[in-house]
């Protein structure tokens, strides 16, 4: 009897063990190795958001060309013989020096023609001038009818009229033949000469013979994206970097607003003005820096905070020693910080280091500088 309460003591005793360590089992998994997991700890580093100042600083590539009205391209009046250009590539002009001189025989006959017209026309004017007082005195002598008086008053008129004309046709020819005299309409610099006296050419744009530049007054034209020509605004200062690569540079300004174009390449026109005496060589490609639009007060945060999952950008924030995630609206970008328009508070814990593939609630440990 002693014995069989002995072993059913030991098998409630064993059973006992057995369910203690089932349920231990169940509490602490154990890896492959047979060791006990533990949540993994994620040290990372981070930085307050702020409040400051941000600016839109957009790096695009210009090209120098002359300003408005600091070109001259010349092409002839109409087909002609070239029979002077006085000037070769790379030297000054002048303002009203003669720069090209055309041979065209159509536009000097034209003008002997008109010139000839006019001769005629007021011989006319004199002779029916004469005819109107021959009749006038006839008549007040009562030789002469009326009628004959104004017929001839009549005949002077329009002999009058003929001859304003004669002078208008001999007037146009004349600026048609001036136009075979080019003048050079300021100070400037042949950059091109593209024909030689004797050459006959074209009256097309195609066919031009020199390109004068006034090389005081040069311009970057540069194309911005579309979508930030709103943040370039005239008056906005900007630099030009010297292509030599010697880290000298020229500074700008925003001559006009952003022109858009009709070309479907995404871009609009930008044009900036020399704000000193210009050094950079004319058609030369340089990169631009124009300093867009600027914000004061604004709530930043490092770029390198910033994660992106398709269409949401977020930003991590260690909060009880957990990551966070905080969807954010992002604005201007400022070098390595961002302008945060919403979603986040000032003075949050931002993880800017150690957040890559962190997940949200992941928990962590904030490194001490």
């Amino acid at each position: 009897m002693m014995a069989r309460s002995f072993i059913r003591a030991l098998g409630a005793l064993l059973l006992t063990s057995v369910l203690v360590q089932g349920c231990h089992r169940t509490a602490e998994p154990e890896d492959e190795t047979g060791a006990a997991e533990t949540p993994a700890v994620v040290e990372v580093r981070t930085i307050p958001a702020t409040t400051g100042t941000v600016e839109a600083v957009m790096h695009v590539t210009g090209v120098v060309h002359p300003a408005p009205g600091a070109e001259l391209v010349v092409v002839a009046p109409e087909p002609a013989r070239v029979a002077e250009m006085p000037f070769a590539p790379g030297e000054t002009v002048h303002r009203g020096d003669l720069v090209a001189r055309f041979d065209v025989p159509s536009a000097a006959a034209d003008v002997a023609r008109r010139q000839a017209d006019l001769a005629r026309a007021r011989a006319a004017v004199d002779h029916t001038r004469a005819a109107l007082l021959r009749s006038r005195d006839l008549v007040e002598k009562g030789v002469a009818a009326r009628r004959e008086a104004e017929d001839a008053g009549r005949a002077s008129a329009e002999a009058e009229a003929g001859a304003q004309e004669a002078e208008s046709a001999l007037a146009a020819a004349n600026a048609i033949a001036a136009r075979s005299l080019v003048r050079a309409p300021f100070d400037g610099v042949v950059t091109a000469r593209l024909h030689n006296p004797g050459d006959t050419v074209e009256a097309a744009s195609g066919d031009a013979v020199l390109r004068l530049v006034d090389v005081r007054h040069l311009e970057v034209v540069a194309q911005v994206p579309s979508g930030a020509a709103s943040r370039v605004k005239r008056g906005a200062a900007a630099e030009a970097g010297s292509p030599s690569g010697d880290g000298s540079s020229a500074a700008l300004v925003v001559a006009a607003d952003p022109a858009f174009g009709d070309d479907g390449s995404g871009s609009v026109t930008v044009r900036l003005s020399f704000t000193g005496p210009v050094t950079l060589p004319l058609g030369v490609p340089v990169e631009v820096t124009i300093h867009g639009e600027r914000r004061t007060g604004v709530l930043v945060v490092p770029v390198a905070a910033v994660v992106r999952e398709g269409d949401e950008t977020a930003v991590l924030v260690a909060q009880g020693g957990k990551a966070r995630r905080v969807t954010v609206q992002l604005g201007i970008v400022d070098g390595a910080v961002v302008e945060v328009r919403s979603g986040l508070e000032p003075g949050a814990a931002v993880i800017v280091d150690g957040q890559a593939g962190l997940p949200d609630g992941a928990t962590i440990h904030v490194a001490v500088k």
